[in-house]
């Protein structure tokens, strides 16, 4: 483990560099000839048709070998270099573009708007690692998606989060998701390539998001793949999609002696114990209290749409055409006395004001039922949590969260049972107290036991 530590210090100081060179790429501006702005790229150049045709092939070949690896090979060194590959592919030389995750509003767009050209490698970039997600859990999480791959291999002392606020952050990827949709269905703006804070990071590229990128790293050596938990709406995708799953990892791959080794070692929250008796008191109660957040379901999802539609307007003037609208009111009504670099654009088209009205009056409208909706998606989302935290399940061993598990594979190397499948160890050890085994130790050799007084926090690196 300690090669795979040097590794983790190392893409760090990797993502530093990056992260200052593209800050410093314009410490010397250019002079100031004219009042000239100059353009700033926000996006790759346009590639040969095969070029992205081999992103495809990629990433199938990325997410069979990441399958095999976490549930066929359990390898968790081998899901560490996918990552790497994966990262400066991906990454770096795809520059992140196009990514599963951006492809959530492409694929909205061409679903709402007829004339918008839907290429079909960026369908297959959305449905292929949902595809996966379906058969094998969250493996394109695992070791091929780039800003994935970038928080696991920073993640060098990840704490555990209190298990309160882990539920509570996990609504926020739905809440945005919800958010992305509407604004890319009303051809407002793609959200999730505007505010990736990873992408800046690998197009070298100076901006406000790099800055943020470098947080999110920062962060990431304390709390695991925080962007991933709290705000990737693709990940709430693959999530829904993991809860189905055919197969998915468990731990142990044998019996479970019960060592919580593997809830330690989890930097996301995603094992879960095993669950004990109730007496009958406490099980009358918990029937009522989800016979409570079922009823109040509805409740907010009606309240969610009637809130959301009145969000219409605050909403539509983030859409440009809205905006437009409104500045040439404002001349129009001598509010404002100089016309802007859009309104002149507008006037030089020769079309009359009125249609300029007519459309922004009509997208009003769309936004007052794509207000009613969003609303009702959180409503429903927030439903659906209380209910689900009401819902009590039974489990017989330690099991991984199938929607919050990423397949990272960092529980393996600490399962005892998984010791004695590689050999490691001849015979599984029965510990008479929680936390009794110790961390492994270095690559190859033979994990040692010893006495619970051993502080467990060893075995969360």
């Amino acid at each position: 483990m300690g090669m795979m530590r040097l590794a983790r210090v190392l893409i760090l100081a990797i993502f530093l560099a990056a992260g200052s060179a593209a800050l410093g790429a314009e410490r010397f501006p250019p002079p100031d000839f004219t009042e000239h702005k100059l353009p700033v790229t926000t996006v790759p150049p346009a590639r040969a048709e095969w070029l992205n045709w081999l992103d495809v092939a990629f990433l199938a070949g990325a997410l069979a070998l990441a399958s095999y690896l976490a549930l066929g090979r359990r390898s968790r060194k081998g899901l560490f270099l996918l990552s790497i590959v994966s990262l400066a592919w991906l990454g770096f030389w795809r520059k992140g573009c196009v990514c599963p995750i951006g492809s959530i509003q492409n694929v909205t767009l061409a679903l709402f708007d007829p004339s918008y050209t839907l290429p079909f490698t960026v369908v297959v970039f959305f449905t292929l690692p949902l595809l996966f997600a379906f058969f094998f859990g969250r493996t394109f999480c695992a070791a091929v998606c780039p800003l994935g791959a970038a928080q696991e291999l920073v993640a060098i002392r990840p704490v555990r989060v209190a298990r309160w606020l882990e539920h509570a952050l996990g609504i926020l990827p739905l809440v945005y998701l919800g958010i992305a949709v509407l604004f890319a269905g009303m051809g407002t703006a793609f959200l999730i390539c505007q505010y990736d804070p990873f992408v800046a990071l690998f197009r070298l590229s100076p901006s406000k998001m790099t800055i943020v990128g470098l947080c999110f790293l920062v962060i990431g050596l304390f709390v695991g793949r925080p962007y991933c938990r709290y705000l990737c709406p693709y990940g709430s995708l693959l999530g829904l999609a993991s809860r189905v799953s055919k197969w998915h990892v468990r731990i142990p791959p044998e019996d479970c002696i019960k060592c919580r080794l593997c809830e330690d070692v989890c930097p996301y929250g995603a094992i879960r114990e095993p669950t004990v008796p109730q007496p009958a008191a406490k099980r009358a109660q918990a029937r009522r209290r989800l016979a409570l957040m079922l009823a109040l379901l509805p409740l907010l999802v009606i309240s969610g749409i009637l809130v959301g539609s009145r969000l219409a307007t605050p909403l539509s003037y983030l859409h440009p055409k809205i905006r437009l609208a409104e500045r040439v009111r404002l001349e129009e009504t001598g509010q404002a006395v100089e016309p802007v670099d859009m309104t002149n654009a507008f006037r030089n088209t020769g079309r009359p004001v009125q249609e300029i009205y007519r459309e922004a009056l009509q997208l009003r409208e769309r936004f007052g039922v794509a207000g009613g909706w969003l609303g009702g998606w959180i409503g429903l989302v927030l439903g659906v949590k209380l209910v689900h935290l009401s819902v009590r399940r039974r489990r017989s061993e330690y099991q991984p969260d199938t929607a919050n598990c990423v397949s990272c594979g960092r529980c393996f190397w600490y399962c005892p049972s998984e010791q004695v499948r590689l050999g490691l160890i001849e015979t599984l050890p029965v510990p008479t107290a929680p936390h009794q085994l110790h961390q492994p130790a270095a690559s190859g050799t033979t994990p040692a036991v010893g006495s619970a007084a051993q502080d467990s926090s060893a075995i969360r690196a």
